[in-house]
């Protein structure tokens, strides 16, 4: 598995019940088409997509994202820089607490400076300005990844719940 299989599979959470195509995902991405094509044949070995890779295996990806993501993806929060917010700085999480120490995912068109957290892949803050969904999941997995007890409950909960909400029958 790579970092940015998280968000591609992420996407094709949000996507559910669109008739989307590889180069649909790979452009809301800002990833290559192989990249994706790779990407989805990864997450097939490791049982988080079906057979056919158009629909995400969810009890599977919430067991990996709680429980295993940290590990293989861990973050360490880094250098003062200018970004945009994630973690429990992103608007969803500040709903629930407040912090002094603020962290962000790098970018010049950031509006907040804070302890930098990387990004999962490089171009995931152009993803994430043309989805507001993707932003908000992708920062609640960087409160898993950095966050502390209270806050990785909090995220974990609302994960679960995004997750488990969009499910389908297929």
């Amino acid at each position: 598995m790579r970092p940015q299989d998280m968000v591609i599979l992420l996407k094709i959470v949000t996507m559910d019940g669109e008739n989307w195509q590889l180069k649909d995902l790979a452009n809301s991405l800002h990833i290559s088409n192989s990249e994706v094509s790779e990407s989805l044949e990864r997450s097939l070995y490791a049982y988080l997509i079906d057979f056919e890779k158009r629909h995400v295996q969810r009890g599977n990806l919430i067991d990996f994202l709680l429980h295993g993501m940290k590990y293989v993806f861990p973050a360490q929060p880094g250098i003062l820089t200018r970004g945009i917010p994630t973690a429990h700085s992103h608007p969803f999480m500040q709903s629930f607490m407040s912090s002094e120490q603020a962290y962000v995912w790098p970018s010049s068109s950031g509006s907040v400076s804070g302890q930098a957290i990387e990004p999962f892949y490089a171009n995931q803050v152009k993803a994430i300005q043309e989805d507001e969904e993707l932003y908000r999941l992708l920062a609640l997995l960087d409160v898993i990844r950095v966050g502390r007890l209270r806050e990785k409950a909090i995220a974990e909960e609302a994960l679960k719940e995004e997750l488990l909400a969009r499910v389908k029958s297929y």
